[in-house]
């Protein structure tokens, strides 16, 4: 009798890259000048099948150019129940940010996990509550399924 053992079969993940809320988190801060400062950190956790998460550090980049990142925000204002997207002239900049190259993997298996974070200053509380939409692309373009932070409470910091 021959017994034969092989490698594990590699679970198919989509190529698609997926992304799962995890926390949101709120603490003071100071910045240089000794201010006050209020800081969000969001983590989420992604998964990629083909491992093409992140992007090189470009050489030059042309305004408008979408190809410079890869992690997309939209912004919320929570008032009497509804939500309403602050616009990019409101925050006066995108909330717009890139994901640093991933080395992909040796071999068959390319899949990436992992958690990511990212830092939020609020140096002016303008609003009492908001949220935030977000999603990845990866390096193919792939778009990622859209995730949603709870409401996020600023009163408390807020003059």
């Amino acid at each position: 009798m021959i017994l034969l053992a092989g490698c594990p079969e590699i679970e198919p993940v989509p190529e698609i890259p997926e992304i799962e809320f995890v926390s949101f988190t709120l603490s003071e801060d100071t910045d240089d000048l000794g201010n006050l400062l209020v800081v969000g950190e969001l983590i989420f956790s992604f998964q990629d099948g083909d491992g093409d998460i992140g992007l090189q550090e470009p050489d030059t980049v042309m305004p408008g150019d979408t190809t410079v990142y890869n992690l997309f925000f939209t912004m919320f204002k929570k008032i009497g129940g509804e939500y309403f997207e602050i616009s990019e002239d409101d925050l006066g900049s995108p909330l717009n940010y890139r994901i640093p190259y991933i080395e992909p993997r040796e071999g068959q298996n390319k899949i990436l996990t992992g958690e990511i974070n990212i830092l939020f200053e609020y140096p002016n509380i303008q609003y009492d509550t908001i949220r935030y939409d977000f999603f990845i692309t990866d390096r193919a373009m792939h778009k990622s399924n859209v995730e949603s932070t709870p409401d996020i409470g600023l009163t408390e910091w807020k003059d």
